[in-house]
């Protein structure tokens, strides 16, 4: 007699029990358990007990790169490590609004134009708003290898998907599996629709389905939707960022199985849709020649990319009893760090006054090389004194105000010297690199310490 076992799913946090509970012992929300019916296989014996899998020696293996599909996009090739791997999972998460259909139907409408046959799944929109957004984002007539399956019946897409190369699933969230008794979106229906979207795309014995191109919905506080097995089971997962209000946006990987995770790829959002933008060594500077105090400029990297990004500060004496420090594309604990360091090493007094911190251009600079390049602009608009505009600063800032060696010294000195930058200010323990940087025709400024910084620049 078959044995037919009953668990519980908690449909907030994905919480797993065997008997239904009022409330959920993982994130204590009330009424949220979702009863989930499970069937032992066919192929298990009458014991129980299911007949052991094949093992491979690894040596028996076959060792062979995959060969990647192009997606058209250089950007998005860039982030995934030179396009799509075959029977992958990416998943594609970010913002409501900030462009992700129109990035996966944009790289769709390309692979289908190279004779890669693409299939997209529409579960929240209409094929006749698919089409729309086609003819907004391309002037050329569709190409016969695109396809449209209007659905939210995950089992019925998968099948139309037969024989492409690249299916564009819109969203994992709104996609279901009707013999599941729970809404779309639930722990439950993400769980069952990510076991069956890997089965398709990876049948097993080396053979590949098509690669899988997710986009997923994220919570308010900035995670991807569902139980978190959504993001172990995919094979990247990517996040689209950037503000609404400004044009652009920036593609980055947080997993990828194939490549590097430290790329960065960077899109204007225009009228037309999205376009790629493959020298951005401008985007994150002032367009205006004049010094003003407060503006530091700092050579950051992402992955194999240099950025000369600009860094503005902006001090305020006031009268409150908590002065407020508030940071836009930098870490606030990192300015928090950085403020006492000048506060205690330097000299540089804000106890009373309001902070206010900006990367220009929407630039997220997280690396701690933007360091020296933060506390010279709270430094330059403290004391009211312009740094100079063809100077930058690279180096991270230690507790005691010394100054560390950051990584691809070469790529940032070069991006500068590109730029027309006329001196670098690197730490002292640069030094032993001097022949080889300085050829990049910027002067190199040895600082040993943030003290030493702010009595050249700003005394």
């Amino acid at each position: 007699m078959t044995k037919v076992r009953t668990r519980f799913f908690c449909d907030a946090c994905g919480y797993e029990t065997v008997k239904w509970m009022g409330r959920c012992p993982g994130c204590e929300a009330y009424d949220s358990m979702v009863e989930a019916v499970q069937e032992p296989a066919a192929s298990e014996d009458a014991a129980g007990h299911q007949a052991a899998a094949p093992l491979k020696s690894l040596g028996e293996i076959a060792s062979t790169e995959r060969e990647r599909i192009p997606t058209g996009w250089g950007e998005v090739d860039r982030v995934l490590g030179g396009g799509i791997v075959p029977g992958s999972l990416t998943l594609l998460g970010g913002e409501p609004g900030i462009g992700k259909s129109t990035l996966l139907l944009s790289a769709g409408l390309r692979l289908a134009s190279a004779g890669r046959r693409c299939v997209y799944i529409a579960a929240e929109e209409s094929a006749p708003q698919v089409r729309m957004r086609a003819d907004r984002i391309s002037e050329n007539n569709p190409p016969p290898e695109f396809f449209v399956c209007e659905t939210s019946d995950l089992p019925a897409a998968l099948k139309a998907t037969a024989g492409a190369a690249v299916v564009v699933l819109d969203s994992i969230q709104t996609v279901r599996v009707p013999t599941l008794r729970s809404i779309s979106g639930s722990v439950l229906q993400i769980r069952e629709s990510v076991f069956r979207i890997q089965e398709a795309a990876k049948p097993g014995d080396g053979a590949n389905g098509p690669a899988f191109l997710l986009v997923g919905h994220i919570t308010k506080g900035g995670e991807i939707a569902g139980p978190k097995i959504l993001e172990h089971m995919v094979d990247c997962v990517l996040a689209f960022e950037g503000d609404r209000r400004m044009g652009l946006r920036f593609l980055r990987a947080q997993k990828n199985r194939f490549g590097s995770t430290d790329e960065i790829g960077v899109f204007e959002m225009g009228g037309k849709g999205l376009e790629e933008i493959t020298d951005p060594g401008a985007l994150f500077r002032s367009a205006g020649p004049d010094a003003h105090p407060g503006v530091a400029v700092s050579s950051l990297v992402e992955g194999s990319r240099a950025f000369l990004v600009e860094i503005q500060a902006l001090t305020q004496e006031v009268s409150l009893a908590m002065p407020r420090r508030v940071a836009t594309g930098v870490d606030p604990r990192r300015l928090l760090s950085i403020l006492a360091v000048l506060d205690k090493r330097a000299g540089v007094r804000l106890g009373t006054s309001d902070v206010f911190l900006t990367a220009v251009g929407g630039f997220l600079a997280r690396e701690p090389a933007a360091d020296l390049a933060v506390a010279m602009a709270i430094a330059s608009a403290a004391r009211n004194r312009p740094l100079p505009a063809t100077t930058a600063f690279v180096g991270e800032v230690t507790l005691t105000g010394e100054l560390r060696l950051p990584p691809s010294l070469d790529r940032r000195v070069g991006e500068a010297a590109r730029l027309g930058f006329g001196e670098i200010v690197l730490p002292d323990s640069a030094r032993g690199r001097a022949g080889r940087l300085a050829a990049g025709g910027v002067d190199i400024i040895y600082s040993r310490s943030i003290v030493q910084c702010v009595e050249k620049y700003v005394r």
